[in-house]
Order: C-alpha cells, then structure tokens, then sequence
C-alpha cells in the first residue's frame, strides 16, 4: 500500500478530516483525506504566484545587479501579495507570474526586516477584474500534528505544494524571533519557497514559508497568521511597521540554555540596556524583574515567552511616556521611560568606483560592534578584487574617520570627496585613508592610477 493511500485509510478513519479539528469542514464529513487536500489546495494554490525581482547591491565592492526568485501569495482580489522582505529585499524591479500565465509587474507598498514580510501590489490589474486571493486564517488554533501545505516555487520551477504536518506551533530561533515565534512543518521548503503560504486543510493561509533546511532532513519555518495580522494594518497605513525601540535586552525567568533560573514565578528578567536608550535614561537596571508594561502584565518563563514581550514593547507608542513596574532587591518600583522610534534597522550603502569598494552607514542594530566604536559614521562595506582598494590594502570592516584631511560622517561626506577625486585624478592619484580597524586607529594610501575597469 502506497503512501497516500496509508494516510487516506488512516484519515478516513478519523472521519476524514486533519487532527486538532473537532469535526470536519462542513460537506466534507464522508471525504478521504485525498480530496480534503485537493479542496484545501484548490482554494489557495490559483492564488499562489511566483515573484523574480532584480536585486541590485554592493557586496562585492561595486553596484551589481543580479536576479533573484522567490514566492508570494495574492490576498486580496484587487492584487495585494504578501511574500517576504528578503524576497524583495533591495529590488529594483518585481515582477509576478499568476497561475494563469499572465506576468504583471508589481509595486513595493511596504516592508519589515525584522519580522521578514512585505506587501506588494499588482500594478497591472484591470479595474474590473478580480483576481483569485487566498483568506488569511487562524494560526492559534494549530496543533502539533495537524496537517499542512507548503505552497510556492522551489528553485524557481514555478508552482508546487508540498505536504506535512506541523512538528511545533512556537519555535524561538535565536537571532531570529525577535518580535515573533515560528510555525515549524515538516513540509518540504526549499529555495524559492520562501515568501509562499502554508495552508491549513481548510484551505487557509496559516503562516508565510520563510526558512528552511537544505540538508539533513526536511524541515521548515514560517511566520505564523497571527504576527501577519498585526503586520498588514501598519504597512496599508504606514509603508513600515514602526517599531518602537526602549533599549531594553531581555531574559526568561527559566534561562535553560545559560543555566540560570531565577526564584520568581511572573514578569521577565532585564538582562541589561542599550548606552544612551530610553531604558538606560529611564534607571532601568539588570536584574530588574518587570512586571507590567502600562499596566498590562508581562510574563516570560522561557525563551518562547520573549518574542511577544518584546512585540509589546515595540508597539508602544512612540515619544509617550510608558510606566514600567518592576522589582529591584525585593523592592517594587516604579519607572517611566518614553520610547523613541527605532527607524532603520540597516545602513545605506554607496559605490565608489575608480576606488573599487563600496562604503555603509553605521546602524546599531545591523552592525552593533561598529557602533559601539563609532555611533554615526562610514564603514567599508565591499571591496572589489581586483581594485585599487584591495592593492591598498583597505579591508571590509574599516570605519572611515578621514581622507585626505577631511572628516567622514556620512554618505554625503564620501560622495564629495569621491567626485573630487575622479575630476583630480589626471593631478593627483592618492588618497590618505584614515580608519579604524578592530579599535585601532590606522592610515593607508589608496593609489586610484590605475582603471581596472578598463583594462
């Protein structure tokens, strides 16, 4: 007996309809589990498409465009799709294939790198027309073992759904839940996947595909229906999401990966704050034990706790004071703290040809160890090889403090010097770098004679 026809008698059996559901979608009580999910796919997958973008970027040391696929889903009829931010992610150009065949550009209305989703819109859809879109369901209600799809584009081969079931319902991956929890499935996501929905069997967007394991096994990562709900207002209205950022670094009261455990059974433990934010100003201390935020309780027992305390924090507004109730020694307290905006999560970047590298802002929360040396300032982003920047010596990393006499703080700053120095070039080929390299202050010469390009 094959496969499917192993879980259809099992599912038959349950009365053919996916675990964790009291009873079966209306009409569908004498189903095999086959056309559960031939329904379910049916109702999503003409709303699945395939997004290409052209990227263009500056890592190897010059401005660079390169094609790069992924997947989205259409959400509403009039041509909203939903697909990942890094998808999208420094595109110039985005264009959807719809399951019809029909290829249509689309439009960026808004993204969010921290919790990776963007909002696209379909630029040439008829005023008539209405387009197959795809409900957003309810991810709460999810269980470990139900069944779902992974709908998208694996390696850019256009559309393709995948089945499994849902091995945990609120994964924390460090690095990677810093507003939000992940639905894991063992339905297949590959390269290309990412940006597609994961359906439910009734036929209903639970999650965003977003991350998954290339090797050792099939397993997945998605953002989960409910973080996309308080995703999609923000951008309609704003084009971002509007973080709002405190400063404060966070620690469940069951901190098994450090082994520490702290003698208390509610609130979240400070582990520290951030120089000059608005909980350092606030007298927000380590070790403090928070227990509400205006009012509402907060509670962290383990590290799946965190993402929503740090969503409510983010969502506070911005510029008006928040009272923080804590306990410090024993001793409950009081504090304000007024939240500021935390804006760009990632520095701007330029090309700086003829010197063959490419330079970036400092931002705290893209490079935190460079910020901690230089708050605002220029760091040497790519550098080409061949060029004149990898001759010299100039490395990726190098926070610039001066050329030539002249300091650096900003983008505008090297984009005069640079100007300058190609109409001088025939007078004068070398420019005195300044840098700061792993906290030490160093000069290099960048000889800019030779034209790699052209040679």
């Amino acid at each position: 007996m094959n496969r499917w026809c192993v879980v259809g008698a099992v599912l038959a059996g349950l009365g053919g309809f996916a675990p964790g559901q009291e009873s079966a979608p209306a009409g569908m009580d004498r189903l095999d589990f086959r056309e559960v999910i031939r329904q379910a796919k049916g109702k999503v997958f003409p709303a699945v498409v395939f997004v290409k973008c052209v990227r263009e970027g500056h890592e190897s040391g010059k401005r660079e465009s390169q094609e790069v696929g992924g997947s989205g889903v259409i959400i509403s009829p009039d041509g909203e799709v939903l697909t990942n931010w890094h998808v999208v992610d420094k595109a110039i150009s985005v264009r959807c294939l719809l399951s019809d065949g029909r290829a249509m550009t689309a439009r960026v209305l808004g993204t969010d790198k921290d919790i990776d989703l963007a909002l696209l819109r379909l630029e040439d859809v008829r005023p008539d027309e209405a387009l197959p879109s795809a409900p957003i369901g309810d991810s709460e209600v999810l269980k470990e073992g139900d069944f779902v799809m992974a709908m998208g584009a694996p390696w850019g081969m256009n559309r393709s759904v995948s089945i499994g079931i849902v091995s945990c319902t609120r994964r924390f991956l460090p690095q990677s839940s810093q507003y939000s929890l992940w639905l894991q499935t063992d339905a297949a996501i590959s390269p290309g996947n990412s940006g597609g929905p994961l359906v439910n069997t009734e036929g209903q967007i639970v999650g965003i595909n977003t991350l998954g394991v290339m090797f050792g096994g099939d397993m997945g990562f998605a953002i989960p229906s409910d973080t996309i709900r308080q995703f999609l207002p923000q951008i309609r209205q704003f084009s971002r999401m509007n973080w709002s950022w405190t400063g404060l670094q966070l620690q469940p009261l069951r901190d098994f990966n450090r082994n520490i455990y702290f003698d208390a059974a509610e609130g979240v433990i400070v582990a520290g704050t951030d120089p000059r934010s608005p909980a350092s100003e606030a007298g927000v201390q380590a070790k403090d034990r928070i227990l509400r935020i205006d009012g509402t309780p907060v509670n962290a027992v383990t590290e799946e706790d965190l993402p929503g305390v740090r969503r409510r924090l983010g969502l506070l507004p911005r510029n008006e004071s928040a009272v923080i109730d804590l306990v410090r020694d024993g001793t409950a307290m009081s504090l304000r703290l007024v939240p500021r905006e935390k804006g760009k999560v990632e520095g701007d970047e330029l090309d700086c040809p003829r010197w063959d590298l490419a330079v970036k802002t400092i931002n705290q929360f893209d490079t935190p160890d460079l910020h901690f040396h230089r708050q605002e300032g220029v760091f040497v982003f790519g550098v080409k090889s061949p060029g004149n920047a990898a001759a010299s010596g100039l490395r990726e990393r190098d926070i610039l403090l001066r050329i030539d006499e002249r300091d650096v703080t900003t983008l505008d700053d090297v984009r005069i010097i640079h100007a300058a120095s190609l109409e001088q070039v025939r007078r004068t080929h070398r420019l005195v770098f300044t840098v700061l390299r792993n906290g030490q202050r160093r000069q290099v010469v960048l000889d800019i004679s030779r034209d790699y390009e052209k040679e």
